[in-house]
């Protein structure tokens, strides 16, 4: 849908500080420099997260601008080192190309995967505006934009999503965590060295935002470039199989068993609830036996195939916290799949694609859930809310706009 280029790469360290505000408020700041130094003086003591290191040492009033497409006055700020942020309130989109209050509806509905030309059509402009609307959040850090106020979560689940780019296929290297999606990056084939290369963009995001963070445990598959890429990522980590993706596999071939297939589930995810290693060792030799008296064929094959990887299941029980099953990265790969699908799979070139991706993954963490959902979650109104058990503005967008100040990363840009 458009081609790639040097703009729709994330940006490391962007020089822009995003800030919660209203209109009204920011109007007032704007009318002189001491009001602004006061007003901007707060919102660090408020919010210091969402300000470069440099600005505790002091800064100076460099320059103000009026910007050409939305006629907002904005300023920008200079520290002891000589480095320059430009200072966007909340209600404005990046780069000034629109109001958060006119783009909401339209991204909230790309969740959901309406149409781009659909979104033309109801809510006006044109197909490509919506488009880059979308790109322009894959921009961010996925990692430090949904991880504001809240640690890393160290207890992981990954997986790609098989998708198509421009007919071709592709991987999206997926990384979860407490919910959200924490990493996604196209891999052109399934090799460990894509792979590797694919969730090393998650791994570079949250070396970012904690130099010494080392997750303890993924839940993977079976795929053997998948758990190869996450051992040479993070070598001290803990590698977990999925039972889920074990009884898939007798599931497909034991359908037709009528009243035994019930038995056998029964025996089956009796191992996985097993309260202990002694006690899931005990019944993995049960479902053995019972096995080669009462099943046949390809059936009996892989359910003795899941009693043989018993060191998989037991190495599980020493990792309370560890995800056993892929639950919590299916809950986000189905509505990826869905949003994919409805829009003909992944079209472009360069990273344009890349940013597209990206820009749902947060609108995904960012967008509000169904009210029900709200409700269970005690308030929390989406994925990153939930996780960082606070919210900077009532209104989502303008949420995910902040938490994505500087970018969403900790460090200064590299000065050329």
């Amino acid at each position: 849908m458009a081609d790639g280029s040097a703009d729709d790469l994330p940006t490391r360290g962007s020089r822009t500080i995003c800030v919660p505000v209203t209109e009204d408020v920011y109007a007032d700041a704007m009318q002189n420099a001491a009001k602004f130094r006061v007003w901007l003086q707060a919102c660090f003591e408020g919010c210091p997260e969402l300000f470069p290191k440099e600005f505790e040492l002091g800064f100076e009033m460099k320059d103000g601008r009026i910007s050409k497409k939305l006629s907002i006055a904005t300023r920008r700020i200079e520290f002891r080192n000589g480095d320059s942020y430009s200072i966007r309130p909340s209600f404005v989109m990046p780069y000034m190309t629109a109001l958060a209050g006119d783009v909401e509806k339209g991204l909230f509905l790309r969740r959901f995967g309406v149409p781009f030309w659909g979104l033309a059509r109801v809510l006006g402009r044109d197909p490509m505006f919506w488009f880059r609307q979308e790109c322009a959040l894959g921009r961010n850090s996925i990692v430090g934009t949904t991880v504001r106020r809240a640690v890393i979560p160290e207890n992981l689940a990954a997986d790609e999503h098989h998708q198509t780019l421009n007919g071709k296929k592709v991987f999206l290297a997926t990384t979860v965590g407490e919910g959200c999606i924490l990493g996604v990056a196209v891999a052109k084939t399934a090799s460990t060295e894509d792979l590797s290369e694919a969730y090393g963009k998650f791994r570079e995001e949250a070396l970012d935002v904690d130099p010494e963070y080392a997750p303890k445990t993924v839940n993977t598959d079976g795929w053997k470039g998948t758990r190869a890429a996450w051992k040479a990522l993070f070598p001290m980590i803990v590698l977990i199989r999925c039972f889920l993706h074990a009884w898939l596999k007798i599931r497909d071939r034991g359908k037709n068993l009528k009243q035994t297939f019930f038995e056998l589930g029964d025996r089956v995810w009796g191992v996985y609830r097993a309260a202990s290693k002694r006690s899931c060792s005990q019944r993995i030799r049960r479902l053995k036996t019972w096995a080669e008296k009462n099943l046949t064929g390809a059936v009996q094959t892989e359910t003795l195939d899941l009693c043989r990887k018993k060191n998989y299941w037991l190495d599980a029980h020493n990792h309370p916290k560890a995800h056993r099953t892929s639950n919590m990265l299916d809950r986000a790969m189905r509505p990826m799949n869905r949003y994919f699908f409805n829009g003909q799979h992944l079209h472009g070139k360069g990273h344009a694609t890349e940013s597209h991706v990206r820009g749902w993954t947060l609108i995904r963490n960012f967008a509000p859930w169904n009210p029900s959902a709200t409700k269970a979650n005690k308030g929390w109104q989406s994925p990153a809310e939930r996780l960082n058990q606070h919210r900077y503005h009532s209104d989502w967008l303008q949420n995910l706009l902040v938490s994505a100040s500087m970018g969403g990363f900790r460090n200064a840009p590299q000065k050329p």
